[in-house]
Parts: structure tokens; C-alpha cells; sequence
């Protein structure tokens, strides 16, 4: 059942709205098991609209496999995934940057607060991200080392390549997924692939990984497909390589690869000289699970990520 959980009038005729999928086939859920799975926070980061297909269209084609209540929001932001926007338009401001809201605040501040709301009881949400439009990621769940002891048994069914705990860029306060395991509502990130595009291959990976989680649970009954364990990192080293230099970047390693120290991660080239400008390399061992796809860089852009300290 689909329903609007917030709403909102905006200037020049537009309307705001948030929405929720609520699929259950059973008629009292109190005591049921509830999976939320929200994304569209960042209106350029789109795997998560495939990712929320797949789950509705899975669960459509055997809903008698459904014990419990499994929640999907495709968008939180939706005016920003209709102009390919991370941030809200107009105000340029990050939505994820907003939680868990004031209902007497801003008009967005009260549809973060609603959003919150909404989700109170829910016995899991995942909260999906991608990249920008610059690297790449392999599917992946970020955790803060303070939630960490609750939130990795659910972390290592989800069929992720990664682990990373103490992210703390991309889970400190006023995000959604802090906000929300601080009130009590276990909350992960699951962040994968590109800005801007979907990469049906790493979300069906997920999704099956999904589909695990809530069949340990007990909220799916049917099939849950063998998932593979995740490299973790056990104390959130992870070596940052950017660029020195300006030019185009050529990578020279697979994503998703065990580099060792010294090994080639790619060349900033001069285009204007056939000159190579940098070699970039491997400073430590580990999985190379952050990329850059995006040729053109700057002195300061980011490379590629390393993680070390695999267990």
C-alpha cells in the first residue's frame, strides 16, 4: 500500500511529497517484524531506486513468502532525484545533514521529523547510498565503532564485499542513519556503484543480501540465496590516495582488487604532451575498493581508497 508520509506546498504550484511503500499480506503486523529500506536522500545517487525495485518485485512474485512488514521509501528527496540533485534545490542544503528533524523548524526540517517518525518500531532499516559521479564503489556497509557491536551480525548477512567501520564522514550526527540508531532503530549504510547510475550487477547483490537478512529474521520465508562474507575493516584504516597534480587519470588496477605496496594504481597524464605527470601507487597492502572513474582531476581529488587492517 502506497502512502504519503510528509507533504509539503512549495512556490509556483509544486508539491512536495514523501512516500512509502508498505508491503504485508497479513492483517494484524503489531507483532510482526518490520524492514524498512530508504534511499533517494541524495537525489544524485540512484542505485538505491533499482535497489527498492527489485525488493517489491521480488517479494510481488511470491507473496505468500512474506511474514512480515517490509517497508520501502525510493525517495526522500524526491525533487532532488527528479533534477539529479544531491542536495535539496533551491537551498542547496544536504538533506542528510538534517536529521532527525524539528517539527516546529523549517518546512524540510519538519520532513525530516516525519521521516523519523515514520520509521520509530522498525526492527531494521537500510539505508542506501551510492558514489558521486566521480568513483566507483563495491557494495559495501559503513558502520560508526559506537554502533558497531549491534550492527555487525546484520552487516555480515548482507552479502557486501566490505566492512567498514568508524566511516565516520559518511555516518556522523544529523544523518539519518545516526539519528536513527541513537532513537533506538537499528540503521546501517549500504553504499555501492556510481552517482548517476545503476549498476544492476551490485544490486542484485545486495538485494540478495537483503533477502538474507530477512529470512534470518523471519520476515521472508522463501528463498534466500547463499551470500558471501565481507572483508572487514577492524579498526577503520583505510589508506586515502589523491591526486598530486592536475591532468587525466588513467587507472592501471582492477577495482575490487588485493593491491600490494608499490603496486601501479594508475597515471595522471598531460594530454597536451604525452608526458605522464604522476605514477600512483599502492602504499599499502589491501582491497582497493574505491575508484575513480571520472578522468579529469585536480591537485586534492580523491583516487582511490585502500583497506587495510582486513580480519
Amino acid at each position: 500500500m502506497i502512502e504519503t508520509i510528509a507533504s509539503l506546498e512549495l512556490p509556483v504550484g509544486e508539491h512536495l511529497a514523501i512516500r512509502r511503500n508498505r508491503l504485508c499480506y497479513k492483517e494484524d503486523i503489531k507483532s510482526l517484524g518490520r524492514v524498512a529500506i530508504v534511499s533517494g536522500t541524495h537525489g544524485d545517487e540512484l542505485e538505491g531506486q533499482y535497489i527498492c525495485y527489485e525488493v517489491a518485485r521480488r517479494i510481488s512474485c511470491s507473496p505468500e513468502s512474506l511474514a512480515g512488514v517490509v517497508d520501502i521509501y525510493p525517495a526522500l528527496n524526491p525533487l532532488g532525484v527528479d533534477l539529479a540533485s544531491k542536495a535539496l534545490p533551491i537551498t542547496g542544503v544536504d538533506m542528510n545533514r538534517m536529521f532527525p528533524g524539528d517539527r516546529e523548524g523549517s518546512a524540510m526540517e519538519q520532513i525530516a521529523a516525519a521521516v523519523v517518525s515514520d520509521l520509530i518500531g522498525t526492527d531494521l532499516c537500510i539505508d542506501v547510498h551510492s558514489s558521486d559521479i566521480f568513483v566507483q564503489e563495491i557494495p559495501q556497509v559503513r558502520l560508526n565503532e559506537e554502533f558497531a557491536g549491534r550492527m555487525l551480525p546484520f552487516a555480515k548477512l548482507m552479502n557486501v564485499d566490505v566492512i567498514w567501520m568508524n566511516a565516520t564522514a559518511t555516518v556522523h550526527e544529523a544523518t539519518l542513519a545516526h539519528s536513527l540508531n541513537i532513537m533506538g532503530v537499528p540503521t546501517m549504510v549500504v553504499e555501492l556503484g556510481q552517482g548517476n547510475s545503476i549498476n544492476m550487477t551490485y544490486g542484485n547483490q545486495v538485494v540478495d543480501g537483503i533477502f538474507n537478512v530477512m529470512h534470518e529474521m523471519g520476515v521472508w520465508t522463501g528463498e534466500a540465496r547463499p551470500v558471501q562474507q565481507p572483508a572487514i575493516s577492524s579498526d577503520g584504516k583505510v589508506e586515502f590516495i589523491r591526486s598530486e597534480t592536475d591532468g587525466i587519470f588513467l587507472p592501471r588496477s582492477k577495482h575490487n582488487h588485493f593491491v600490494s605496496v608499490g603496486e601501479p594504481i594508475g597515471e595522471i597524464v598531460d594530454p597536451m604532451t604525452g608526458q605522464v605527470k604522476s605514477r600512483i601507487t599502492a602504499g599499502k597492502d589491501g582491497l582497493l575498493f574505491t575508484l575513480r572513474n571520472y578522468p579529469v582531476v585536480y591537485e586534492g581529488d580523491l583516487l582511490a581508497r585502500i583497506l587495510t587492517g582486513i580480519v
